[in-house]
Parts: structure tokens; sequence; C-alpha cells
């Protein structure tokens, strides 16, 4: 756990050694999973205490249902990616990689929206939250990039996949809330 957290952080950075501390292994890409626990937590502060919509029992079930599929989903929907772009080899890596990298986009995402919450002026919230996303797109890219040694193309399309995963299964959920 340690040396992906510090490769994360790394990464982070920008620092290209980051993906050194990240496991190849098939063990320590299941080990990784770890970062969806870490990153539990802070979901669920982000849905009770960000969110405008009340968090009834039912929602809160629809959401840690999402939580879960979109994790493992995600996870499962880029084999046959790195599949296709013969870097099958690689996807344990990779996995290790976006697991760790959740956790930085975690915290900045929670960041971000207690930054952007606290009373600034509407343009300014927006402008912090463009450049959050904007980072913490740019993060898994070059993670992507770096785990599967893609080239840029290729590594975006591993980041669009997530993004509309991500609105699909928040489709999904919202209408599993009653919402």
């Amino acid at each position: 756990m340690r040396a992906g957290l510090r490769g994360a952080l790394l990464l982070a950075r920008g620092r290209v050694e980051g993906i050194m501390l990240m496991p190849i292994s098939a063990e320590g890409a299941a080990r990784s999973f770890w970062a969806a626990a870490l990153c539990l937590p802070v979901f669920l502060i982000l849905r009770l205490v960000l969110s405008d919509q009340p968090l009834t029992g039912r929602a809160l079930l629809a959401e840690l249902c999402g939580f879960a599929v979109g994790w493992a989903g995600y996870a499962l929907a880029t084999l046959p990616m790195a599949i296709a772009a013969g870097r099958a080899p690689l996807w344990p890596r990779f996995l290790a990689t976006w697991n760790w990298i959740s956790v930085m986009q975690y915290g900045l995402i929670l960041l971000v929206g207690l930054v952007s919450g606290t009373g600034l002026p509407g343009w300014l919230g927006q402008t912090v939250e463009l450049a959050g996303l904007g980072y913490a797109l740019w993060l898994q890219w070059f993670g992507t990039g770096l785990a599967l040694q893609v080239g840029g193309g290729r590594a975006v399309g591993f980041v669009l996949l997530d993004l509309i995963f991500g609105m699909v299964l928040s489709g999904f959920v919202s209408d599993l809330s009653g919402g």
C-alpha cells in the first residue's frame, strides 16, 4: 500500500519515476484495490456533505452499489482495451496505477469541493472546480500512458471510457435512488 501511495504522489507531481513503485503482478494489482476502501469514506463525505440532495436509505444503498460497480466495472472494462492495444501484460500495472491515482483524485475532489463551497464568488468557485477537474483528468491520462506504455491518444481512450462509464452509471444510480 505504501509503495502505491508514494508512486501516486510522485505521479501527481508529474514525476515519471512514480510508475516504478506500481506493482506489475496480478497479486499487486489485486492488493491495490484497497484504494477503493480508502476512497469510500471520501465518497460518502462528498455525497453527504457536498450534495444538495438529501440522502435517504434507498439513495445511500444505490450510491454504494454504484460505487462498487463503478470501481470494479471500469477495471474489468479496460482489459479488452489493453488486449486490443497489445498491452495485456501491463494491465495489472495499469490497474494498480489507476487505483492509487484514484486516491489522489478523490482527495482532490474533496478539497476542490470544500474550497469552491466556501463563499467564493461564483466565477472563482467554477474556475477552481474546472482547474481541479482538468488536473484530475491529466493525472489519469499521465498515469495511464506510463502504466500501459501507450501514446497520448490511446491513454485518452481509457480516460474517456472512465468518464462515459461514470456518466452512464450515475444515471442508473439516480434512477435507483428515486431521484
